[in-house]
C-alpha cells in the first residue's frame, strides 16, 4: 500500500518441488535485480539436478551458494548495483521429508494438526534480541533496528546457509513469506488462515496478502502457501501471490 516497487521474487514448480521467497534490498532497482537472481538461480540448479542421485540438501546448498556467487558478481561488473542482496527462503521435497534453505529475514511456517510452528529463524539483530529474551516476538516488527539482517545472499562473496528438514505429512501446510506479510500479521492471524480447510492455497494466500494490506501494507508482501494433499499423482498443492 505504500511502495511503487516491487524488491520481492518468488518461484513455485510444481515439477521439481521447489517454492522460494526472496526479499531484495538495496538502492534504486539493486533490491530487485537481487532478488531475480536469487530466484532464478535457484530454480535454474535445482531444475538441472532433479533427476540427480545426490542429496536434495546438498543441492538446494550448492544451488544458494550459485545464487550468492551470481549476485556478488553482478555487483562487481554494475557499480550502480553495488551493496545489493537479498534475502532467500526456499521450500522442496523428496522420499516424503522437507527441506529448507535460510538465509535473511524472510520466513517458514508449517501447519500441522492444527499447530503453527516457524521451521526457520530469522538472520536478524531483532531475532538475536528475541532469542536472548531481551524482546518479545511481537516487538520485533516494531524495533527502530528491525531492518538489520545479519546475513544476506549476494553481499560477500562466501554465504553461510541454514538448512532445515524433517518429515513431510499429508494435510501439512507450508508457508513462505516475505517479512512484509509477518511485519504486520501475527502468528496466531496467520495460524487461523492457514487453517481454512475449505479454502484453496491460491485462496489462503488471497487473504493473507489483503489482510496484512487492510492492517497498513507498508512493504511488499510476498507469500506461497503449499497444503500436501492425498491424490494419485501424489503433488504438492500450492498457491502463490506477490504484491506490492
Amino acid at each position: 500500500m505504500v511502495r511503487t516497487s516491487n524488491e520481492d521474487s518468488f518461484a513455485a514448480d510444481r515439477d521439481t518441488h521447489l517454492f522460494l521467497v526472496a526479499d531484495g534490498m538495496g538502492g534504486h532497482a539493486a533490491g530487485e535485480v537481487a532478488s531475480q537472481i536469487a530466484a532464478v538461480t535457484m530454480a535454474e540448479v535445482v531444475g538441472k539436478s532433479n533427476d540427480s542421485e545426490s542429496e536434495l540438501e546438498e543441492i538446494l546448498r550448492e544451488a544458494a551458494k550459485e545464487a550468492n556467487s551470481r549476485i556478488y558478481e553482478t555487483q562487481r561488473e554494475k557499480p550502480e548495483l553495488a551493496g545489493m542482496g537479498s534475502t532467500l527462503t526456499a521450500l522442496s521435497f523428496r522420499n516424503n521429508r522437507y527441506y529448507i534453505v535460510q538465509v535473511g529475514d524472510s520466513r517458514a511456517y508449517l501447519l500441522r494438526d492444527g499447530q503453527l510452528e516457524q521451521l526457520t529463524r530469522d538472520h536478524s539483530l531483532v531475532w538475536h534480541l528475541f532469542e536472548s529474551g531481551i524482546l518479545r516476538k511481537d516487538e520485533l516488527s516494531s524495533h527502530p533496528q528491525k531492518n538489520l539482517i545479519t546475513r544476506s545472499i549476494g553481499p560477500h562473496p562466501q554465504i553461510e546457509v541454514d538448512i532445515e528438514r524433517g518429515d513431510a505429512h499429508i494435510g501439512d501446510v507450508y508457508l513462505l513469506c516475505s517479512d512484509g506479510l509477518t511485519d504486520v500479521l501475527s502468528d496466531d492471524d496467520i495460524r487461523e488462515i492457514l487453517a481454512e480447510t475449505k479454502k484453496s492455497p491460491q485462496e489462503i494466500c488471497d487473504l493473507l496478502v489483503n489482510m496484512a494490506n487492510a492492517n497498513g501494507g507498508p512493504d511488499n508482501i510476498t507469500a506461497i502457501v503449499v497444503r500436501l494433499e492425498p491424490d494419485d499423482s501424489a503433488e504438492p498443492v500450492f498457491g502463490k501471490f506477490s504484491a506490492s
